[in-house]
């Protein structure tokens, strides 16, 4: 695998094993990102009025190709959590209805779902689905088990973040199509980190990010709506192109809501077809390879240093790129983070879930062994 850390800029002085949180973008990428920012200071009526809406739909059609959807099917939003937002405001929930998820999920859009049952009288349930599991099917039918004659709307990870457990989401939303059940998923994780094909999920809202695994600039992600229950999606923010008499529109009242909601810097959008470019350029099947196959070395590693087994095998399709390693209980877990930081000067999270406490390895392209033998020193020394 060629290692292609000279092509970002992260500081050579710092070991980085957390593309997860915020990822990290190429060089290319950022200046494809800061061309569209001249582009835009340039003229900004004639970009904006004049010329905006095309560049957003040739991306869209770029980013449409690289996730197998059609363009008229998403629109770009600034991250997943606001694209679950605008879905979870737009469901019409009940008192009486259930929402349901899995333990596994992130907290901000724990958050949404929350907020919205209290504003609906709705119950959000967490279905527990238990580690060490062993397979998507396991997953699949722990959490079915969660259905109940109540529930409407199923949310989901595709990849979790507090876990980097992969959720059979295809099997899942399969089903919940076939019980009239409405199925959102949460892929913050997934575009870039292992094939996505949306049309193959049937989800009926689907939202992720591509600052993540994909490389795109901070701020650029899609929310991806089937075609039947567009209809059902409002804008959370209302602006020129809602409305029949709208100065700027594609055609689409979904497209036209969601897409110009007042004046904003749309480059971080325009910049996501330099980092599937990007991502095409390189033998990235290869690149994914390798970091899995260096993520099942350190897995296999640090469980050598804790004497803790892994939550799911170390060699299974139930993570890719990310993984969460068991450490012994820590009074302090934030102290550890920060003295793997301060010490050693490697970035790197440390997890608590329920009576869990987790190391989080990511392993990127720029990634080789010698950072994970940097964080297995850092370990056997601080534990």
């Amino acid at each position: 695998m060629k290692n292609i850390a000279e092509h970002f800029l992260l500081d050579p002085e710092i070991i980085f094993l957390n593309h997860g949180s915020f990822g990290a973008t190429p060089i290319p990428v950022l200046q494809k990102y800061q061309f569209w920012q001249g582009e835009l200071e340039k003229q900004p009526v004639k970009f904006i009025v004049r010329h905006l809406l095309d560049h957003l739909k040739q991306a869209r059609e770029i980013l449409g190709e690289y996730l197998n959807a059609n363009a008229d099917d998403l629109v770009f939003v600034p991250n997943a959590t606001f694209g679950v937002n605008i879905i979870a405001r737009s469901i019409n929930l009940k008192p009486g209805d259930e929402i349901l998820t899995s333990d596994h999920e992130y907290g901000a859009c724990d958050n949404v779902w929350s907020f919205m049952s209290q504003k609906t009288g709705a119950a959000y349930i967490h279905q527990p689905v238990p580690l060490p599991i062993t397979s998507l099917e396991e997953i699949a039918e722990y959490f079915w088990q969660g259905v109940t004659p109540r529930t409407k709307v199923i949310f989901l990870s595709h990849i979790t973040s507090p876990t980097a457990l992969r959720m059979p989401v295809e099997k899942i939303c399969k089903r919940a199509r076939q019980a009239g059940i409405i199925t959102v998923i949460d892929g913050a994780h997934t575009p870039g980190q292992i094939p996505l094909d949306l049309e193959a999920i049937e989800a009926d809202f689907y939202v992720g990010n591509c600052h993540k695994w994909m490389l795109g600039p901070k701020g650029s992600g899609f929310l991806y709506a089937r075609r039947e229950l567009q209809h059902l999606v409002e804008p959370l923010v209302v602006s020129w192109g809602w409305g029949e008499n709208s100065p700027y529109t594609t055609g689409s009242d979904f497209l036209d809501s969601l897409e110009w909601w007042g004046t904003k810097d749309p480059s971080a959008y325009l910049a996501v077809p330099a980092a599937i470019q990007f991502i095409q350029e390189y033998d990235w099947d290869a690149i994914q390879q390798e970091c899995h196959t260096i993520l099942e070395q350190a897995v296999h590693s640090i469980s050598d240093i804790t004497g803790l087994e892994p939550v799911y095998p170390v060699r299974s399709d139930l993570f890719n790129q990310m993984a969460v390693i068991p450490l012994p209980h820590i009074a302090n877990l934030s102290s550890l983070q920060a003295k793997l930081y301060s010490d050693f000067r490697i970035e790197i999270p440390c997890i608590q879930w329920k009576d869990r406490q987790f190391v989080r390895v990511s392993i990127q392209g720029y990634n080789d062994w010698s950072d994970m033998e940097a964080l297995l020193v850092a370990l056997k020394r601080s534990l």
